[in-house]
Formats: structure tokens, sequence, C-alpha cells
């Protein structure tokens, strides 16, 4: 990995003012050599902060006077400035093993790294993890954390890793809650090898071995064309309905057992089972979000509030699949989010009497099309949907945030060159697709929105 270097500076900031620049290099901070930007944080938090610095190789001390807890300014190139501790589970549904070839190298970096949970929302197996890693993250706060269960059983979780510590490490799991760190867990069911009895095995295992688990979210295996694994399958119709009915039965099991429902299934399973999403209450505030379990609810709340014209919360989304290996937060921990939407191109007709597409993926197509007539009201001209299909990866990949920028230029190219083109946010990381494309080589131009309800209607309303 990189050193801790400085890709930009704040104007007017505390590091601005003290002669920091893009490109220098952190070498220690306060004395610390930084391991990563948790550290750096914490270090960053205190008053008069003593940098030393590396510019073109040439050491230079730097202190910056500030407030404690006042922001230095600077972004990060990366999060880990030592190593990313990498993954050697050989999972068959793992998603970076069906990447095509000749994408961006830093894309095909397994990671199994318990800072990346905490930073990014990371899913980790904890076959890495140590009594040292205990012990940071219990004395550092490191919460919450997100683990990988997929099944309790040790025999069947060591197959579906492909890893003998497959088996054993989800000791760890219980010295994190028993430890009182927050840890939200998924399942990655698996059609003929983890779902059926399996699944219901593994929830019994939750109940038994880990009633401390936060939330417990239940998501589909994407296979895309690129996969090699023939034991890797989509779910058909029947297989969505009999997890769909499983989870919602262990859900009333939790209530009673503990007060909480405890598992979810993702918005992908009600759309495969042509299901109705529950109703709001269901989600417990909708915990596991960024997993995709409750976000077709979240945006049409968001929607409808939006356009009441209430006061409103933003749940929210991740800043675009693999977005940790697009750098550092720019404050704080978390990714940072594109808020509102791109200026509208010169020449063009004025917003209000243009018509209006929302560029989204299959799935999310059918989540939008609902809220098409409501959404009209606020759009100015005719509105409607420009569902792209992925064929960069095939499959059943239908989700937005897997959207590519070939796969959306090739949409884009057979639509009018005078319409609003509503591109969300979510498919782009630092404003480059997945595959590496730039928005603005897209051949019509777009508005970059963010991915909630709210967002979106107020992109309308412009």
């Amino acid at each position: 990995m990189p050193p801790a270097r400085v890709l930009a500076v704040a104007p007017g900031s505390p590091a601005d003012r003290a002669g920091v620049c893009a490109g220098d290099e952190l070498v220690t901070v306060n004395g610390e050599a930084l391991r990563d930007v948790i550290r750096y944080q914490l270090q960053a938090d205190e008053a008069d902060v003593e940098i030393e610095l590396s510019r073109g190789g040439n050491p230079r001390a730097v202190t910056v006077g500030k407030r404690p807890g006042e922001p230095l300014g600077l972004e990060l190139q990366s999060a880990v400035f030592d190593r990313v501790r990498t993954c050697d589970n050989h999972c068959p549904f793992c998603f970076i093993h069906q990447l095509p070839k000749g994408m961006r190298r830093s894309l095909y970096l397994k990671d199994d790294d318990y800072r990346l949970s905490f930073l990014y929302g990371n899913f980790t197996t904890l076959t890495r993890f140590t009594e040292a890693d205990l012990e940071r993250v219990v004395s550092e706060g490191l919460s919450p954390l997100y683990v990988s269960i997929h099944a309790t059983d040790p025999a069947l979780r060591a197959r579906l890793l492909r890893n003998r510590r497959g088996a054993t490490s989800l000791r760890w799991l219980g010295a994190l809650l028993d430890a009182g760190v927050t840890v939200h867990g998924q399942v990655v069911v698996c059609p003929g090898v983890n779902d059926g009895p399996a699944l219901d095995d593994t929830l019994l295992g939750v109940l038994d071995r880990f009633p401390k688990l936060a939330t417990l979210g239940v998501v589909p295996l994407g296979v895309s064309r690129h996969s090699h694994e023939p034991d890797m399958r989509p779910h058909e119709h029947d297989e969505a309905v009999a997890v769909v009915d499983t989870v919602e039965r262990w859900q009333a099991r939790y209530l009673q057992a503990l007060g909480r429902r405890l598992v979810y299934a993702a918005d992908e399973y009600y759309l495969m089972a042509k299901r109705p999403f529950p109703e709001d209450d269901a989600y417990d505030g909708f915990p596991q979000h960024e997993n995709g379990v409750g976000m077709a609810r979240t945006f049409a709340r968001e929607v409808r509030e939006a356009l009441d014209g209430r006061t409103r919360q933003r749940t929210g989304t991740r800043a675009g699949f693999f977005a940790w290996v697009e750098g550092a937060p720019a404050d704080g921990y978390r990714a940072p989010r594109v808020d509102g939407a791109a200026s509208a191109p010169d020449g063009l007709r004025s917003n209000a009497a243009r018509a209006v597409a929302i560029v989204t993926g299959e799935y999310g197509a059918r989540v939008l099309r609902p809220l098409l007539e409501q959404l009209q009201g606020v759009a100015g001209g005719p509105l409607r949907l420009l569902p792209v299909a992925n064929r960069f990866f095939g499959g059943n990949i239908a989700v937005t945030g897997l959207l590519t920028g070939a796969d959306v230029a090739g949409a884009l190219e057979r639509e009018p060159a005078d319409d609003r083109y509503l591109l969300p946010d979510v498919v782009l990381s630092r404003g480059v697709f997945l595959d590496g494309m730039a928005v603005e080589a897209l051949p019509r131009d777009v508005e970059v929105v963010g991915t909630d309800g709210a967002a979106l209607v107020d992109a309308l309303r412009r």
C-alpha cells in the first residue's frame, strides 16, 4: 500500500495554514508512524498536531495549531498505509473471482481486513483475525464491524470459504460480542448449498451461540457470466420464496426469544419471489440498509416525505461497490458521498421543457416504477425510466450499483440528445464507473444525483 500521501488540502484549513501540500507524505503524526486512517484520525483530533512530512524525499517538520477535534483539512490517498490484510479464502460465490480480465488492478484485491470493515462496512470472515486485532478493536472502540457468517455449522462454513480455518474462526465473533462490540452479520445464500435445512440450522446457531449479534442480513449470491463455478447458480423463484418464508419464520422466533427480529432478507429476495416488501416497521430502523436490506422501503419513504415538503432524514447509501479502493474519506471515517447534481449543460433547452429519464438498473426500475406517477408531478416534463441491462457482468447481476460505463453508454447512445438524464451516484467512485470509464465520457450529458429519494425529488424540481 502507498504511504499516507496527501491527496488534497482544504483551503483555509489548519493544515493549509501550516503549509501542508498535496503530494506530501505523512511520515509520523505526533511521533506515531501511522498504520491507517483510523490512527491518523485519532492523532489528528489532538490540538497542536506535530507532523513529520516527506516532500519529494526531503524531510520537513510541521506544527499544525488548531483546536482539539477540529479537522486538519487533509484528504489522504488511501485508508490503509501499511498493507491491506488480504483474504485467503476461496469462496465459490466471491464476486471478485467473477471479475473479467482487464479491469483496474486494485479491484482484484480481496480484503479480509477488520479495519476496512469498520471504515467502509466491508464484510470480514475473521479467518485472519488475531488476539492483537481483538485487543485493538476493543481498546479503540472500532464498532460496528461486519462479519460474513454464511453458515454456523463448522464443516459447511469451511466448505463455503474453502478454508479449514472457516470451521473455527467464528470464535472471534463470540469474543467480539462478549466484549460489547456491535457486529452486523451476513449470510450469502447459495442454492443447494446453504439454503433449506442448512439455513434453518444457521439461524438456530445464531440464536444459540450469537444472540448478541446486532442484525443478520440474508442476501442472494450474484452469478456473473464470468463465473467458473459449476455449483453456483442463481435462485429459482420457488427457492427465493422459500428463503423469504424461512427468514420471516425466524423473525417471529427471534422476536419471541430476544425481543427483536434480528434477521432480514435482502430486497432482491422479495423481487425474485414477487412478494411485496415488508412495511417500514418490520426493518427496525433499517440497520442493514447498506447491504441492500430495506432500500426500496426507505427510498419510497424519502420520496413521499420530499414530495410532501416534510422534514426528512436521508438514509443514504454506500458510495459505490469497491469504494474503499478509491481512497480514504475526506473527513471522518466513511467514504464521501456526492451531494446534489451536476449543472445542466449549456446550450440545451431549459429543464422545464425537457423530458427526463432516470438511469437505473433492472432491479432499480422495478422499485421506481410504482413511484413514477408521484414523481411525474414535480418533473416539469415527461418522465420515464431508462433501465440498463448489465451486459458487462451478465448472469443475474441486476442491481444498479454494479452498472458499468460501457452498459450505461450503450443505453444512452440510443436516447434523444436533448433530454435530461439523471444518474445515481452509487454507480460511481470518484466520478469513475466500475469499468474505469469516466462519467464525462458518456455519449449524453448526465446529472449525477444522490442515491436517495429526497435527492431524486430535488433534482426533478430543478
